[in-house]
């Protein structure tokens, strides 16, 4: 019998008393084991617990003085943070690495827990909101009233204004004094508006790391808690970290929202949201317009406009409802005075601070007859920026979360706060907002903008108004020529100023009214007792000042060289001139 062909693809048989022949043994197909980690989420789980130290030996220091207690918590979290840094780098699935990403977050939670403990009393910004929510409590104004009282710590800085006073009024929307209130009921003092922001980060926090992808949650971590200088303006009990936790929800995946033509219910809470954020702190305004640009040319892409417009119509309608809701007592009981206050941070003419170009006419040169000018430079590069924004939107719409801060460079008061309180926003549209998801977003057309000089020609051009503006204010001379002699008392080892003499020359052709401080380094002291001379100095008159420091003494500064100086000051319109007070 014929056993099959012997060649080509036929099957063989083989006879049942035939021999066995050896072959490959059977295996069975290997099988998909759990996803290993991506290295890189390793990389940023490490980066967070890393994160976690910086900050934790000052804060165990003082815990050991104080609370001992507390310090043998953060003792542990050490060694938590050093078991976390084995477990980032071994853990071997995506599942495992989540988990230690979650006990990263519970260690950050701790020590600020820790932190607040040992530091809640807050500044100038707590101490307004937790006197702002006793009045609420006690059914009295809360705006346009003066607490010259809350300052009288030397703890409590103060914000003073260039016509020589100084801020003693809530100056912030309404939201975290109302949420402070029912805490002040039972805490009683300024614990109660630190204790709000404290836990709106905390809560934040845990939000923001909720809501994105898996891999950059360790980066959730980090910034909101890891590196310090937030839980640091949640303990001073900033309103800013209220308005920053309400806005997670609402950057978060942005170009989603309305999607379809229906906001639904997660539009209709980023709106509420919105609208609460704006309730609460002033910076949530600059963010606004470039999210409601955005967002329409996201849905004009693939709605239309009429349809892109009233998605956009009903969330700006929303949130507007929201904001309006919080404030309405607060506007129905002193409808100017609450206006006043809501505009006190743009009005109130502060005296310079901060890290951006003003430094330049502070810290740099002589000073400046046209401070205005860098006013007037921040609010055009805002209105450049918005206008870049909608004409490029598919490359800045990305970058909608960092472009409203940029304004704050150019600002007479440019101080970082305004930069680094808002950069978990920074994370979100990261993480959630890829280029990919603006390539069909909608651009005006605008013949010949296509090629690459017309584009980079229009976004100068944009930007040249502000450009402008703080060149004149940098290169503008400072308005009074001043020649300072310095009366000195020695006393036991030290050095006693007891009185400047200031020889003043106004140099403009407009009358000037000055206010005297001292300045060594990047700060200005309480104002100057200044007499002799005439309160206002006619155009290109000449007066010769007393000028008294605070308290009737001011000691010398150490050191051979001492960088201390006398500045000048006037409100309207807004000039600055620096000399150096000899101390030899």
């Amino acid at each position: 019998m014929d056993d099959g062909p012997r060649a080509g693809g036929g099957l063989r048989l083989r006879r049942r008393d035939a021999p066995a022949t050896a072959g490959p043994p059977l295996t069975r197909p290997p099988t998909a084991g759990p996803a290993a980690p991506q290295q890189l989420h390793r990389g940023m789980t490490l980066i967070a617990t890393i994160s976690l130290f910086i900050g934790t030996r000052d804060a165990w220091t003082r815990a050991m003085t104080s609370h001992p207690p507390v310090a043998g918590i953060i003792s542990v979290c050490y060694a938590g943070i050093l078991v976390a840094g084995v477990l980032a780098l071994t853990t071997r699935t995506r599942r495992a690495l989540t988990r230690v990403d979650a006990g990263v977050l519970v260690l950050a939670v701790v020590l600020v827990l820790c932190g607040y403990w040992l530091d809640h009393a807050g500044t100038d910004e707590g101490v307004l909101t937790a006197q702002a929510a006793n009045q609420i409590l006690h059914g009295h104004p809360v705006y346009g009233q003066p607490w010259p009282w809350l300052f009288d710590s030397s703890s409590v800085g103060i914000t003073k204004t260039m016509s020589g006073g100084a801020d003693y009024t809530y100056g912030y929307p309404p939201l975290t004094a109302l949420i402070a209130a029912p805490v002040h009921a039972v805490v009683h003092s300024t614990a109660a508006a630190t204790l709000v922001t404290t836990g709106a980060l905390l809560a934040g926090a845990v939000l923001l790391w909720l809501l994105l992808p898996a891999p950059w949650r360790p980066a959730a971590t980090a910034v909101c808690l890891g590196f310090g200088f937030l839980p640091g303006y949640a303990y001073s009990g900033y309103p800013a970290v209220l308005a920053l936790v309400l806005l997670i929800p609402v950057v978060v995946r942005w170009p989603d929202t309305g999607a379809g033509g229906r906001l639904g219910l997660p539009g209709v809470l980023q709106a509420l949201c919105l609208g609460a954020a704006c309730a609460t702190q002033q910076l949530a305004w600059f963010l606004t317009p470039f999210l409601l640009v955005g967002l329409y040319a996201v849905r004009r892409g693939d709605l239309g406009p009429r349809l892109a417009l009233g998605v956009v119509a009903r969330y700006t309608g929303t949130a507007a409802l929201t904001w309006a809701a919080i404030n309405a007592y607060f506007a129905a009981e002193d409808f100017s005075s609450w206006l006043h206050g809501l505009l006190l941070p743009i009005t109130q003419k502060a005296i310079l601070h901060g890290q951006g170009l003003m430094g330049i006419s502070y810290y740099f040169t002589a000073g400046s007859r046209h401070l205005d000018y860098y006013s007037y430079g921040s609010l055009l590069l805002l209105f450049g920026l918005l206008a870049a924004t909608l004409l490029f939107v598919r490359r800045l719409g990305p970058a909608i979360t960092v472009l409203p801060w940029l304004s704050f460079y150019l600002a007479t008061r440019s101080q970082d706060g305004y930069f680094l309180m808002m950069t978990p926003l920074w994370l979100a549209a990261a993480a959630t907002v890829p280029a990919s998801a603006l390539a069909s977003a909608w651009q005006p057309r605008i013949p010949r903008l296509t090629a690459r000089p017309v584009r980079a020609v229009l976004a100068a051009g944009l930007l040249a108004p502000a450009v402008v503006c703080v060149t004149i204010a940098a290169a503008s001379p400072p308005p009074l020529r001043m020649n300072v002699t310095a009366d000195i008392v020695q006393r036991s080892g030290h050095r006693d100023i007891t009185r400047l003499v200031a020889k003043v020359v106004n140099t403009t052709g407009t009358r000037l009214t000055p206010h005297f401080a001292s300045r060594l380094g990047q700060g200005a002291s309480d104002w100057w007792t200044a007499s002799g001379g005439p309160a206002s100095l006619a155009p290109h008159a000449s007066a010769t000042y007393l000028v008294t420091p605070p308290g009737g003494v001011r000691r010398v500064p150490g050191g051979s060289h001492p960088r201390f100086y006398l500045i000048a000051v006037t409100g309207t319109p807004m000039t600055i001139t620096t000399a150096r007070i000899p101390t030899s």
